[in-house]
């Protein structure tokens, strides 16, 4: 049995991460802020004897003992973290040197939750971890790019100067049960609107493509990789290879809904990347991982999952 801290624990990813170490026999301290992250993600948890809950802030040091840290603090959806970009900065900058700190101290394994937004619009396709990335430093989404990339810097400077255990995932479109329903970003955007039998909203003309990996993969690869061998830093592309348009994706949620939804297009917004594909090689060799679950079985069980959270909030307006 091991004691892990996830910060972010009440996230989308963090709730799924969670669960999974809990049902493996470990020790969970969850900690969280909720800017983004909800209680009701790690609901069915907080009676579980060993889960600990824990509100904080990562850009103020923590002062705890485990054994891992997986560090996955910050909004992550385009609304979220451009709502207060400065704070989204600091959550990354401030909070990799944070935990960073802990790790040195309790000389232990540290994973960063990093993320594709690392290569910005790519001048490369698909993109392999060497690739530097093309990012705007000055634009809107800056705060969350350049403060991820400046976390990775963190990461493998304390790696080299201290011998910290590191361990970087750059995580590529994840989807699944538990996302936030007005997150903004495009899988949960469809499949609200397709539920609510709205216009479905493409921006752009819908050629744009992105990669869309199942939470259950995902999950399953950054476990294997902060378990991997000491020496293996990464950053490893942790991501599902298919690549699909976004017309390709929204006619099949209309589709698998069986919405009567219309198409809609507006204007495309600034930096935002129009091709996003991981090269996963590098984890296939090394973590010996690669996503096992189609994008039509994983929008299922997200609809599914979508589809009872709005009926619960219809009701809860209703008894109001």
């Amino acid at each position: 049995m091991k004691r892990i801290l996830i910060t972010g624990g009440a996230g989308f990813l963090g709730s799924h991460l969670s669960e999974k170490l809990l049902k493996e026999g470990n020790e969970v301290l969850c900690v969280d802020n909720f800017y983004t992250g909800s209680r009701k993600n790690i609901h069915n948890l907080l009676d579980h004897k060993n889960f600990e809950l824990l509100r904080h802030d990562v850009t103020h040091p923590l002062f705890v003992e485990v054994d891992q840290i997986y560090n996955l603090a910050c909004p992550a959806s385009p609304i979220h973290y451009q709502f207060d970009p400065v704070q989204t900065t600091k959550t990354s900058v401030l909070g990799a040197i944070n935990m960073l700190g802990l790790a040195k101290r309790l000389k232990i394994p540290i994973l960063q939750a990093s993320t594709s937004e690392v290569y910005g619009d790519p001048a490369v396709h698909p993109q392999p971890e060497n690739y530097r990335g093309n990012v705007n430093p000055i634009g809107p989404r800056a705060c969350y790019d350049e403060g991820k990339r400046c976390a990775e810097t963190l990461f493998f400077d304390y790696y080299r100067q201290h011998q910290i255990d590191i361990k970087v995932i750059r995580i590529f479109n994840t989807y699944g049960p538990k996302m936030n329903p007005l997150d903004g970003r495009v899988v949960s955007n469809f499949i609200v609107q397709a539920l609510k039998g709205e216009n479905i909203s493409i921006y752009g003309d819908g050629t744009q493509t992105r990669s869309f990996c199942y939470v259950d993969d995902l999950i399953d690869g950054m476990v294997k990789m902060m378990n991997s061998s000491q020496g293996f830093t990464g950053p490893v592309n942790i991501g599902n290879p298919r690549e699909f348009t976004m017309l390709d994706l929204a006619r099949k949620i209309i589709d698998l809904t069986g919405s009567e939804s219309r198409i809609v297009f507006q204007e495309l917004p600034e930096d935002d990347p129009l091709q996003r594909r991981p090269v996963i090689d590098l984890a296939s060799e090394k973590l010996n991982w690669k996503p096992t679950i189609e994008l039509t079985n994983g929008l299922v069980k997200t609809i599914e999952y979508f589809r009872d959270t709005l009926q619960a909030e219809k009701e809860i307006q209703t008894l109001a």
